[in-house]
């Protein structure tokens, strides 16, 4: 299985370094979904009692419950929208009126299209970039792709529909899996990371993930790791031991990861990040 969505921040190439310090355990939780790379290789080789994801983007979990409940619906719809807007003549215009349907989604019941349009947004969208303005509204510009594919592999979504039945999709923020948490569970926390500089990117949301917000995530932390949970959590190497000292009784890490999404082509490469880390509790 791998990702059916691009996502700012996403692991698939992070897998080999996060894979080895991954915790053997009969629960797991990831409590940023994100993309869902790291659960998604989880699921291939563990046969968990009980999974828990979460993530404050509603339309983010109820995309992922509708792959999970009702993915060939969902299949059949994107064939649909990936054809009309292949052959539209004018494919900005088709993009504009879907970001405009789907902002009508945001805040009112979703329904199926929400999803079908948080799909074509994610693979038409410009570096597949969510990013939403101070009301919450998505405002993402169209990308210049020539053939993007909307629908890249029913094969593979139908393989993620099936491993999700047994997992609980949780929109909400990371603090309410603290009572699913225990001494049997691995915790993988993939936070909005901490800005490299005042241009990075971290609204995912009408909010912004600030220090405040990384200081209560350290709180959370402590929090289960005294309930006995193995816990990895990636995050920024912003230079400045904010991290260091933030997370001074944990084992810290540094690795590289390619930067992909940068105005300036010479602003992409690789970049360190944190891999930070309880002494395993057994």
């Amino acid at each position: 299985m791998k990702p059916f969505l691009k996502w700012i921040g996403g692991k698939t190439q992070l897998l080999p370094e996060i894979r080895s310090r991954y915790i053997k355990s009969k629960k797991y939780c990831e409590p940023f979904i994100g993309g869902g790379a790291v659960l998604f290789d989880l699921l291939e080789e563990n046969d968990f009692e009980e999974v828990y994801v979460s993530d404050i983007n509603r339309e983010l979990c109820y995309t992922y419950l509708t792959v999970k409940e009702n993915v060939e619906e969902l299949i059949y719809l994107l064939k649909e929208v990936e054809n009309e807007y292949l052959n539209s003549k004018d494919r900005d215009e088709y993009y504009y009126n879907k970001r405009k349907e789907y902002n009508n989604f945001i805040g009112s019941d979703c329904e199926i299209m929400t999803a079908v349009d948080f799909v074509f947004l994610n693979k038409t969208c410009f570096n597949g970039l969510y990013r939403v303005n101070s009301k919450g509204l998505f405002n993402a510009a169209t990308g210049r792709y020539k053939n993007p594919s909307i629908l890249s592999d029913e094969d593979n979504l139908r393989k993620i529909s099936k491993a999700l039945k047994k997992v609980h999709i949780v929109n909400d923020s990371f603090e309410k899996s603290y009572d699913f948490i225990d001494d049997n569970t691995f915790v993988y926390i993939d936070p909005p990371y901490r800005k490299l500089n005042k241009v990075s990117f971290n609204r995912y949301d009408n909010s912004l993930f600030t220090d405040d917000y990384q200081v209560r995530l350290k709180n959370f932390v402590d929090s289960i790791v005294e309930k006995g949970a193995n816990v990895l959590i990636s995050n920024s190497d912003t230079g400045d031991n904010f991290f260091d000292e933030l997370y001074e009784n944990y084992i810290i890490e540094r690795v590289l990861a390619n930067r992909r999404v940068n105005s300036k082509i010479d602003g992409r490469g690789k970049v360190s990040e944190l891999l930070i880390r309880n002494k395993i509790n057994v």
